[in-house]
């Protein structure tokens, strides 16, 4: 519980109709996409840099800790207010503060839902590519805190690759200005490129400067079906390796197919054992010939099915198969733990026959889909809670797909981050002195370890008495 003298230095600084000590409020700030829940002390909606600046300044005075938070859409509980303390909420600041169409840049602030900034700058003929599966909700804000990705960025990269510059109050309160408004600039450390991805554990984001680029002309989505996971896996390489980069390369395996096919029923070939849905895009006449080569090329690889789509309306039926994923996994068993493992994309047949062996050894269902153009795979063990030993047997199986990941050269999170849910696996990745240096990096800049505690490395806890 917070101190009521607190409370009310809060309530100053945000007003009143912007603070809630309720505990039926409460309890919509304590979870997240995780199964995971923690009670804050209060939740506090600040309106600017000044007020969240006040924030924090207030919670190094009387030390209670304080936990960003966006649209609460997370996978790995990274805004989870374990230590009881503050959640402050950012979705008050959800102005498009300007639309450059000279320079080609935006400035936003951070509780701007990604499909509503897409969807804005494409009005102007401009185009952000950044797609997680969450863009219908989730936050601009905490995209950059968790640096993320989704399907285009095989061909576009990632968040990080569009934030030129942010505004950060620091975990002691002070206010600065990190990078510039030029594609140029190599002056002093880049606290851009620390700042995105660290999970709001080093500040939090009050205003990001994205890199926009031209709306393409056009797009053209190709369905296809292999038999052999193989095959598909080669289709990708030999796609790029032919000069043709496209927009998305999105990846599902037999698993997955028969989970979809079971519930919708779309008619997917019984040879059928992997699928890759393909765009590209660009200029129209350049994409009509690449959907054409891309066809010629991956014929020969154990193709047994491929639909173009003629027009939007075609190419929106054939994303429906990827959407039909998440409500079809359901029907495997109720509960969901869900990884974003990252191996080189020649080593994706590799890390799925091993989740193949590891699903055998334990005997639960695991379905694997993702993005194939980078070899990050959403791994999905589904298992059901009320059963006893599923669960542990579960985490007995994800430690042993991180530790194959890692074989491979891969890497933990590709999109999700650590947050609380990967926390007890980063020293399989990390060596004790990667460790140190980001620790010493976090105690930097937050010495009285107030702002996001307990996230993506073991640190010594907050009381709720704070």
């Amino acid at each position: 519980m917070l101190d009521p003298v607190i409370v009310h230095q809060l309530s100053a600084i945000v007003g009143n109709d912007n603070i809630t000590t309720e505990k039926h409020d409460l309890i919509c700030y304590g979870y997240d996409a995780t199964q995971m829940e923690f009670l804050p002390s209060a939740v506090v909606h600040p309106a600017n840099a000044l007020e969240t600046a006040a924030v924090l300044k207030l919670a190094n005075q009387h030390k209670f800790p304080v936990f960003p938070r966006g649209a609460g859409s997370g996978f790995t509980g990274g805004s989870l207010p374990k230590s009881g303390g503050v959640v402050l909420v950012t979705t008050r600041m959800n102005r498009i503060l300007r639309i450059d169409t000279e320079n080609l840049i935006a400035e936003v602030e951070p509780g701007v839902i990604t499909e509503d900034f897409q969807k804005e700058v494409e009005k102007l003929g401009l185009f952000y590519p950044p797609d997680p599966a969450s863009l219908k909700f989730s936050t601009l804000g905490g995209n950059v805190a968790e640096n993320a990705g989704g399907p285009r960025c095989v061909k576009y990269g990632v968040t990080r690759d569009f934030v030129m510059g942010l505004e950060i109050v620091l975990p002691t309160g002070e206010i600065i200005r990190t990078g510039t408004e030029t594609y140029k600039a190599v002056v002093g450390y880049d606290l851009t490129r620390l700042l995105c991805g660290s999970e709001g554990t080093l500040g939090v984001i009050t205003s990001i400067t994205f890199k926009l680029l031209p709306l393409p002309d056009a797009k053209k989505t190709m369905l296809t079906i292999f038999d052999s996971i193989d095959g598909a896996a080669r289709a990708v390489s030999t796609i790029i390796g032919n000069k043709i980069i496209p927009t998305t390369l999105e990846f599902m395996d037999y698993s997955t197919l028969q989970c979809v096919e079971r519930r919708f029923n779309l008619g997917v070939p019984p040879e059928g054992r992997a699928v890759l849905l393909i765009e590209v895009d660009g200029d129209k006449d350049l994409i009509e010939k690449q959907a054409d080569r891309i066809h010629d090329l991956i014929r020969p690889l154990g193709l047994v099915h491929f639909r173009a789509a003629k027009d939007a309306a075609e190419s929106e039926a054939l994303w429906k198969v990827r959407r039909l994923v998440s409500p079809s996994l359901r029907d495997v068993n109720p509960d969901k733990m869900n990884e974003d493992i990252v191996v080189p994309r020649s080593k994706v047949p590799d890390i799925i026959r091993e989740i193949e062996k590891i699903q055998q050894k334990y005997d639960i269902p695991i379905v694997n889909f993702g993005h194939a153009g980078d070899g990050n795979i959403h791994v999905n063990v589904m298992i059901n809670k009320e059963i006893p030993g599923q669960e542990e047997k579960a985490n007995s199986a994800i430690r042993e797909i991180f530790q194959a990941t890692l074989d491979l050269h891969g890497t933990l999170s590709g999109e999700h981050g650590v947050g609380l849910a990967k926390q007890p696996f980063i020293e399989m990745e990390l060596n004790p002195s990667q460790i140190a240096v980001m620790q010493s990096i976090k105690l930097a800049l937050d010495p009285n370890n107030i702002l996001n505690p307990g996230k993506i490395f073991p640190w010594k806890e907050f009381s709720d008495a704070a």
